[in-house]
């Protein structure tokens, strides 16, 4: 959420940043919107201060011996009418709070201009692209010729855009997240977390998924009110929720293997082949609780952190600096980081890391206390795919393909498959 104050104080700085986004403010709405709440916030200091010259009163017309139920009565009048106005300076509150909710966050000044993709800028790459002596296949070809792939029987079970593995692919699969969680734990100082796959809606709206991305979420049935994590971004970042941090606490940083839950409602025709865009898969995900003063340079380690994950791995990857229009609703900066598909002849996305400043915590209640001030303020978020497991694993299966069907293992995966240096095609 936007700083209410600023909002009010500089409607016409943060229309402009918005319109970074393509976002138009809609200032008269939030101009009526002010109007009535300042109305009915001074309404409501004016009667409560006559209630309270009122209570004085019958006190002194008490002390005198006079009859004051007349007094008593003009009082309850009075309370009836402070209740009333709190009622409606309520209803506006949750009016403009609910309408707040619905603008995304501030754009840091560093983030490119550009309405799309397109416009996203190139920071640096890493690695060479490996030379094929062989026609390459894609990571659906690669897995059908292992056996260990199947996207029939996943459509069976449960429609399209799911899978199933097994045998080596299963395996490498599994030793993708536990090698990133190694990584991040013993190397990177990260805490491993294990949390909830279903949450709040509280929680969603916490992190942003809500009121805006509904569509995208898979809702439990019944009144529970409970959704399938889209990411665990949304149970971790809210770990810190209605929290006050000590100074020294910062930065707090977590790791967590998730399956995440997408319908993937925007998504209708694209990357209907294969593992790229499906309804569930596994993240390693990284969060980072952060002192307003660090964020930015916890967002560089962060991206370094799911960097080393590829580089370990031997895949080669690019870093995208996302421009204006295309950074999410909730982050102020992101970099996207792309890996190698061979078989599509470029990057694709693996992991998007993300500084979201006070726009989450805003919405959590989540803070720290500033010693300086000695007053508890709205800490920042960070996150990130530390990586993608599915994605790492078709990056992996094409990237490591062989002329005969099979895979090599990546060097630093082999001891998570009890030393085997190659998935071969099941007899």
């Amino acid at each position: 959420m936007i700083d209410p104050k600023l909002l009010r104080s500089d409607t016409a700085a943060v229309a402009a940043n918005l319109a970074r986004r393509g976002h138009v403010l809609d200032v008269p709405a939030l101009q009526a919107l002010e109007e009535k709440r300042r109305h009915w916030q001074l309404e409501s200091d004016r009667l409560r201060a006559e209630r309270n010259a009122h209570a004085k009163a019958v006190g002194m017309a008490k002390g005198r011996g006079e009859d004051i139920a007349p007094l008593l009565a003009k009082g309850e009048s009075m309370a009836r009418a402070v209740a009333d106005c709190d009622e409606a300076l309520s209803s506006v509150q949750a009016e403009m709070d609910a309408w707040m909710l619905g603008l995304p966050n501030l754009l840091d000044t560093s983030v490119p201009e550009g309405r799309d993709e397109n416009s996203n800028v190139e920071v640096r790459r890493w690695g060479n692209a490996r030379e094929f002596d062989f026609e390459v296949r894609d990571h659906v070809d690669v897995g059908a010729a292992l056996g260990q792939l199947d996207f029939e029987s996943a459509g069976r079970i449960s429609g399209a855009r799911f899978a199933v593995m097994k045998g080596g692919v299963a395996r490498l699969h599994r030793a993708l997240a536990q090698f990133m969680l190694d990584l991040h734990t013993g190397t990177h100082g990260y805490t491993e977390v294990y949390v909830p796959y279903l949450v709040s809606a509280a929680s969603l709206t916490g992190t942003g998924q809500l009121p805006k991305f509904e569509q995208d979420l898979f809702a439990v049935r019944g009144d529970s009110g409970l959704h399938l994590i889209p990411t665990a971004e949304v149970p971790v970042t809210n770990m810190a929720r209605d929290q006050i941090l000590a100074a020294e606490e910062l930065p707090r940083r977590y790791v967590a293997h998730t399956p995440c839950f997408r319908s993937e409602a925007g998504a209708y025709g694209r990357d209907t082949r294969g593992m790229i865009r499906q309804h569930q898969f596994d993240k390693v995900e990284l969060v980072i609780l952060s002192k307003p003063t660090d964020s930015y340079a916890n967002l560089e380690l962060l991206t370094s952190h799911a960097e080393a994950v590829l580089q370990a791995l031997e895949l080669p990857y690019r870093v995208m600096a996302l421009c204006a229009g295309d950074v999410s609703f909730s982050s102020a900066k992101t970099y996207d980081i792309e890996v190698w598909l061979p078989s599509q002849q470029r990057y694709r996305e693996i992991s998007s890391c993300s500084n979201c400043e006070s726009f989450q915590a805003r919405r959590m209640q989540a803070r720290w206390r500033n010693p300086e001030t000695g007053k508890p303020e709205p800490l920042h978020t960070l996150n990130g795919s530390g990586v993608a497991v599915g994605r790492a694993l078709v990056a992996v299966l094409e990237n490591y393909q062989n002329a005969d069907g099979s895979v090599s293992v990546p060097k630093v995966l082999q001891p998570y498959m009890g030393g085997t240096t190659r998935v071969s095609p099941q007899g």
